[in-house]
């Protein structure tokens, strides 16, 4: 596990128990919606001032911020009504578990309407990933390898190589994947 401090994790759990969306931050702080989200997804590192000026519409210091240490979840069971959709549009992203805040893994139960596409950019993060096609046929591109995938098939690869999944055929595409550490 990395030594590195999770400052999107962190910054997702304080604006959600300060109950605020990112939008409504975005409001308060003058930093863009869209910048608030690459943050919380680890997928940029604010500068010093856009995290102060962030921290200051929650309000909390910089100390206080680095200093949390999260609860660990002690709750082990979900039913499937508990899962929180962290998707959009034609793919359903259901993650287990409503804080990964401090978790190592994220577990979603994805589902991929015909036609759906992560789109033609690929993705690239850090970490692993892996996932079993349950129902239908998925295209998985990683750098340039392509296969469809049906059920009973799965992958797991290492993020940080491009990667894209794509709906393929009539019906929809239920996958149950993981991810470590937590970076959608």
């Amino acid at each position: 596990m990395s030594s590195e401090i999770d400052i999107g994790g962190r910054l997702r759990f304080i604006r959600e128990k300060s109950g605020l969306s990112q939008r409504e931050l975005a409001k308060r702080t003058g930093v863009t919606n869209a910048t608030i989200s690459l943050i919380e997804a680890n997928q940029t590192n604010p500068s010093v001032g856009a995290l102060k000026r962030i921290l200051d519409g929650l309000p909390i210091g910089m100390s206080e911020f680095f200093a949390l240490q999260p609860d660990m979840p002690q709750k082990a069971f979900y039913q499937s009504e508990e899962f929180v959709e962290i998707g959009k549009g034609k793919i359903s992203f259901r993650q287990l578990g409503d804080n990964l805040f401090g978790r190592a893994l994220q577990i979603l139960k994805e589902r991929y309407e015909p036609g759906a596409d992560t789109g033609k950019v690929p993705l690239v993060h850090e970490g692993e990933e892996g996932g079993i096609i349950i129902a239908g046929r998925l295209e998985v591109t990683v750098d340039s390898e392509r296969r469809i995938l049906g059920p009973g098939d799965g992958y797991y690869f290492e993020s940080r190589r491009p990667h894209r999944f794509r709906c393929v055929g009539p019906v929809a595409c239920d996958v149950i994947s993981a991810c470590t550490p937590p970076t959608f």
